[in-house]
C-alpha cells in the first residue's frame, strides 16, 4: 500500500493529531518493540492516552488504557510464574464480551503464547475436541461454562473468573520483555455445518490493514464504539483490534440484548456499533430510543444482510450502515457503504484499497460478465491456514473464499452463497439465498432460511423454514405462489416448514444442520 495514501487516509480519520511529544515518542516506541499484535496495539494506546477510558463494562466499571495494560501484565507474569506459560503454548479463551476476555488474550500475547478464541456456543464434547486438537495448556473462562468443561483433559489449567482476579491482585513485580515468538491469534470457524477448525490469523505488520478499513468505513481516533459482536468471533476481534489502534472508548455488554443496547448507545454516546445482521433485525423489533444514539457508523459483518434489511434499518437510524464481506480466512473482501446499501441492498459492496477481488469458473478463468463464479481475495491479512494442517485454494495470489458470486455492471458484489450450499434441483442451480432474500420481504416474515433436502425424484429439492411475527399467519401455498411469481419454478420451495426462531450460532449464522434434523 502506498505511503501517500496511508498518510492521507490516518490524516483524515484524526490519528496523526499533534499530541505530547513524550507521549508521541513512547507510542512509536511501543510499536516498534513490541509489533502490531493486539498487546502492542494496547501498548501504544496506553503510552499515547494512558487515562482515556478504554473499555466501559457493564459489570466491571470502567478501565483506562493504562489501567487495562497493567491488568493484562500482571496476569501475564501470573500465568507465567505460577503456571509456566510460554512462548508457543496455547491458552483457550471462553468468554462473552468483557474486559477479562481482552485481558487474557492480551497477556498471552504478552509471554508470546497463541490466543485461541473458543465459541461460547460450543457444546461439552466440541470444547473437548478443541481442547485436545488445540494442545491448549490453559482455559480462561467464565464461571457460568463451569459445568460445561468438565469433560476437558486433566492437564488443561482452567481459570476462571475469581481465579483470573486472584492471579491478577496476587502477581509478582517485574517487568515484561518482548518474548522470543510473537503471540498469534486463532480463530475458530463457525462450524455451521460440522466441527469447527482452528484457523491461524496473521499479525498486522504495519498501517496497511487498518488503513483498508478505515478508508471506507469512517471511523476516527478516541471515537465511542460499542462492540456487541462477539470477541470471539473475526469481525467482533477485528472491531477491537480497530479501536485499539484508533484509541477509542469500547462499550461492552455480555449478551446482546436490543432495548439494552438501545439504552447503552444513547447513555454511552456512542459514535459506532459494530454488530452481525441478525441484530439489526432485533433492534428494529423494539421502539427506537428518544434521543436517538448519535451512531456515525453501524458496521456488520459475519453473514449475509437479508432481502430489504438495510434500507428499513438506514429508515430508522440514517444512512449510516456498512456491510463488510469477509471471512475467518481472508479477512475482508468487499465493503458496502450507505450509498451501496440504498441502491442494492443486499450488495457486499466493492473492495477496499489494496484487497484484490476475482471471480473465477471452473477452470480458473476470471468471470467478468456478471455471471456466478467462485469468489477469490487477496489482501494483507489472508489466514496462515488451519492449525491442523490443511490449506484453502489460492490461485494467483489469491485464496478462495468457499462461496460464490458475481460483480454487477456498476462493479458492486453479490454473493450468492456458499459453494456447498448450492442446490441442484432437477438439473437447475438454486441458491438460496436468492429465495431467502424474497421471502424476507413479505411483512408476515422475522427470518427465513431455504436449504436443499434430498428429493428421489429431482436429486434436491427447496425447503423454507419460516419464522413468523407475533400473531401473523401464513398460508404454505401462498408462499409458492409468492415465490413462483417472482422467481423460476426451480426456485419454489416443495416444503414450507414454520418454526418459532431459526436455529443459529452464537455469531447469528444459521445452522442448517439443525434444520435438516426435521428430514431425520
Amino acid at each position: 500500500m502506498d505511503l501517500p495514501f496511508i498518510v492521507a487516509t490516518l490524516t483524515r480519520r484524526g490519528l496523526l493529531n499533534p499530541g505530547r511529544p513524550i507521549r508521541v515518542a513512547s507510542q512509536l516506541g511501543a510499536l516498534r518493540k513490541w509489533g502490531w499484535s493486539l498487546a502492542g496495539e494496547l501498548r501504544q494506546a496506553a503510552a499515547r492516552d494512558p487515562d482515556r477510558t478504554a473499555i466501559v463494562d457493564e459489570q466491571g466499571g470502567e478501565l483506562t488504557y493504562q489501567e487495562l495494560l497493567d491488568r493484562s501484565e500482571r496476569l501475564a507474569r501470573s500465568m507465567r510464574a505460577g503456571l509456566g506459560v510460554q512462548a508457543g503454548d496455547r491458552v483457550g479463551v471462553l468468554c462473552r464480551n468483557h474486559h477479562g476476555l481482552i485481558e487474557a488474550v492480551v497477556a498471552a500475547m504478552l509471554l508470546g503464547a497463541d490466543a485461541v478464541l473458543v465459541n461460547t456456543g460450543l457444546s461439552a464434547a466440541q470444547l473437548a475436541t478443541v481442547a485436545d486438537e488445540q494442545s491448549l495448556r490453559v482455559l480462561v473462562h467464565d464461571t457460568e461454562f463451569a459445568e460445561r468443561i468438565l469433560g476437558l483433559p486433566a492437564d488443561v489449567h482452567r481459570i476462571d473468573e475469581r481465579v483470573q482476579a486472584d492471579l491478577i491482585a496476587g502477581a509478582l513485580p517485574g517487568e515484561l520483555q518482548p518474548p522470543e515468538r510473537d503471540g498469534r491469534t486463532i480463530v475458530l470457524t463457525s462450524g455451521t455445518t460440522g466441527a469447527p477448525k482452528g484457523a491461524r490469523r496473521p499479525t498486522p505488520n504495519g498501517f496497511g490493514p487498518l488503513v483498508s478499513i478505515i478508508d471506507r468505513i469512517p471511523l476516527h481516533a478516541r471515537d465511542r464504539m460499542m462492540i456487541a459482536a462477539p470477541l470471539f468471533h473475526t469481525w467482533g476481534y477485528a472491531a477491537l483490534q480497530v479501536a485499539f489502534a484508533l484509541r477509542a472508548t469500547i462499550v461492552l455488554h455480555r449478551r446482546f440484548d436490543p432495548a439494552a443496547t438501545q439504552t447503552a448507545l444513547v447513555a454511552q454516546q456512542c459514535d459506532a456499533l459494530f454488530a452481525v445482521p441478525v441484530m439489526l433485525q432485533r433492534l428494529l423489533e423494539v421502539p427506537p430510543p428518544n434521543p436517538r444514539p448519535p451512531l456515525k457508523v453501524v458496521a456488520v459483518s459475519g453473514s449475509a444482510l437479508p432481502g430489504g434489511l438495510a434500507p428499513r434499518f438506514m429508515d430508522v437510524y440514517g444512512d449510516v450502515l456498512y456491510n463488510l464481506y469477509g471471512s475467518t480466512e481472508v479477512s475482508w473482501a468487499s465493503i458496502a457503504g450507505p450509498a451501496d446499501l440504498r441502491e442494492a441492498p443486499t450488495t457486499a459492496g466493492r473492495p477496499p484499497h489494496g484487497t484484490r477481488l476475482e471471480i473465477l469458473d471452473e477452470a480458473d478463468e476470471p468471470v467478468r460478465d456478471g455471471r456466478v463464479g467462485r469468489i477469490f481475495v487477496g489482501n494483507e491479512m489472508l489466514f496462515d491456514g488451519y492449525t491442523s494442517g490443511a490449506r484453502r485454494e489460492t490461485h494467483d495470489g489469491l485464496l478462495d473464499t468457499g462461496d460464490l458470486g458475481r460483480i454487477n455492471p456498476d462493479g458492486l458484489l453479490f454473493v450468492d452463497g456458499r459453494a456447498d450450499d448450492m442446490i441442484i434441483s432437477g438439473g437447475e442451480n438454486v441458491f438460496p439465498s436468492e429465495v431467502e432474500d424474497l421471502l424476507s420481504r413479505l411483512p408476515q416474515v422475522r427470518e427465513a432460511a431455504v436449504i436443499g433436502v434430498p428429493d428421489p425424484e429431482y436429486g434436491q429439492r427447496l425447503a423454507a423454514f419460516l419464522a413468523l411475527h407475533a400473531g401473523e399467519t401464513l398460508d404454505p401455498e401462498a408462499v409458492r405462489e409468492y415465490v413462483r411469481h417472482y422467481l423460476a419454478r426451480f426456485s419454489v420451495p416443495r416444503d414450507v416448514i414454520f418454526v418459532k426462531y431459526l436455529p443459529r450460532n452464537a455469531t447469528g449464522k444459521v445452522l442448517s444442520r439443525e434444520l435438516r434434523r426435521y428430514y431425520g
